[in-house]
């Protein structure tokens, strides 16, 4: 089962470094481990995050593709559906589709990383981990996407 779940990551790994999704770059943290992946994501255009180059660790279990992946923001985010909290909790994503009741073995690498651009288009306050920040979403858009843009030009704009 490891050698097949190997291959399976081999396989998507080099799926995504020489087709990832718009706006993602894909690539391993070390050489020596396939499990730990960085990911570079361009804020979508239109969105309070346009403009931004967002970093996010992805991590794959031993048990992949049976078991789904961690993703983490290691760029701060103003966004209902990632945690503010304090390490190790920062950064965490809220995606129902990486709950282990709700995933799917079948489901790609790809498919995760094009939800997670999603997501960053239209957050889901209904399945928030920041209810101040779903709140403000679903109550004060204006106030929501002027605070999401001064977060994305501090934290997410000026890299290389």
């Amino acid at each position: 089962m490891a050698g097949a779940g190997q291959k399976r990551i081999t396989k998507e790994l080099g799926e995504l470094t020489t087709a990832p999704p718009s706006g993602v770059i894909v690539e391993l943290k070390d050489d020596n481990n396939l499990h730990g992946w960085k990911v570079t994501m361009d804020g979508p255009s239109g969105t309070p995050y346009s403009g931004g180059k967002f970093d996010l660790e992805l991590t794959l279990p031993p048990n992949y593709p049976f078991k789904p992946p961690t993703v983490t923001f290691k760029t701060k985010l103003y966004h209902p559906n990632v945690s503010n909290d304090t390490p190790p909790n920062s950064g965490l994503m809220c995606l129902g589709m990486l709950r282990d009741s709700e995933w799917k073995p079948s489901t790609k690498m790809s498919a995760v990383l094009e939800y997670i651009r999603h997501l960053l288009r239209e957050p889901d306050p209904d399945d928030a981990v920041e209810a101040k920040i779903a709140d403000q979403y679903q109550q004060d858009k204006a106030g929501y996407e002027k605070e999401a843009r001064d977060w994305t030009k501090r934290y997410a704009m000026g890299k290389k």
